[in-house]
């Protein structure tokens, strides 16, 4: 392990340089981490999408859909649409890290358990701004995902999406990009603040049990502390949060899917966020709010532990720790 952090305390209070690292390292993350989980990701949006009823209702559990797919599709069905999600994760994430490291720093937030509240706050206005930033790209993603193979799919590519819904959605004006926004900052606000707090919480807690105290009593020397955690701790870390900040507002992402979806499917023409949930809660039930959710929830965990892994990873190889993927505990 690094002996001398000169490279890091540098890189810690250099703000131009920190904020380039977060982008950079943010973006790497999120692009790692949407690939390696594409083809659940895409099945989570099509049983979200799906209407109800036996004689409707085509996807069902997740590997008999993941079959279907396969079959109907071929293996490039996995990732349809996951060149639209890159494009639109890897500035998502950019914009999430940096803005929540930076926010961090402004709400002063040590690195034990009594910061949770102000994580919480930072990781909500974070995910606030992300969203904001790249929220159109998300609408068109999904309509590429839903788009089931043929000869003459509506879109043909992201371009041609984006012209499409301009032009019959919204007669050239840039809002009807941002259908769904509403129940979209309703839900990633508390998702990413739960995501990023309930991570930093555990994290907090492992790492007295693998960083010596010399680099704990040093709040720059914290930018060395994660080189010390062995990868599946990280792993294990992003894999909680995730699954108990999407547990918790799953409900929300199924709306806003739903209301993305306006335009393109005539069983989701709703007038707005409310007569959405009265809809759903009447036709579906309780449940209605948790289609694909099982899926969602087998895709989210893995799909934060390689996120905040590879972030982490990034980061440190910026800010001059000379660390590998290490799998094993001690300090050699």
């Amino acid at each position: 392990m690094p002996k001398d952090g000169a490279l890091a305390r540098d890189a810690w209070t250099n703000p131009y340089l920190t904020t380039a690292t977060h982008l950079v390292s943010g973006a790497a993350a999120g692009a790692c981490s949407r690939t390696s989980v594409s083809p659940l990701e895409r099945l989570k949006i099509l049983l979200q999408l799906q209407p109800s009823g036996p004689h409707v209702a085509k996807y069902g559990g997740i590997w008999k859909s993941l079959l279907l797919m396969r079959r109907e599709e071929g293996l490039r069905g996995y990732w349809k649409g996951n060149g639209t999600n890159v494009v639109r994760i890897m500035p998502y994430m950019a914009v999430q890290f940096a803005v929540y490291e930076r926010l961090k720093k402004v709400l002063n937030v040590t690195s034990g358990p009594e910061s949770t509240g102000r994580r919480l706050i930072a990781g909500g206005m974070a995910g606030a701004c992300s969203v904001t930033v790249t929220y159109p790209l998300d609408l068109v993603r999904t309509r590429l995902s839903v788009q089931i193979e043929s000869k003459n799919p509506k879109y043909k590519g992201i371009v041609h999406c984006f012209r499409t819904i301009l032009r019959e959605e919204g007669g050239s004006r840039p809002f009807c990009l941002y259908r769904g926004i509403g129940p979209t900052l309703a839900g990633i606000v508390p998702y990413v603040g739960i995501n990023f707090s309930v991570y930093e919480l555990i994290k907090s807690v492992a790492i007295p049990y693998y960083v010596p105290p010399a680099i704990q009593e040093s709040s720059w020397n914290m930018s060395l502390a994660d080189a010390y955690l062995p990868a599946y701790v990280k792993l294990a870390c992003g894999c909680i949060s995730g699954a108990t900040a999407q547990s918790l507002t799953y409900p929300l992402d199924v709306l806003r899917r739903r209301m993305q979806m306006k335009g393109l499917n005539h069983h989701f023409a709703y007038a707005n966020s409310f007569q959405a949930v009265w809809i759903i809660h009447r036709t579906e039930g309780v449940l209605g709010f948790y289609k694909g959710f099982w899926p969602n929830l087998v895709k989210v965990a893995p799909a934060m532990g390689i996120n905040f892994l590879t972030y982490e990873f990034v980061k440190a190889r910026f800010n001059g720790v000379p660390i590998g993927l290490r799998w094993r505990t001690g300090n050699s």
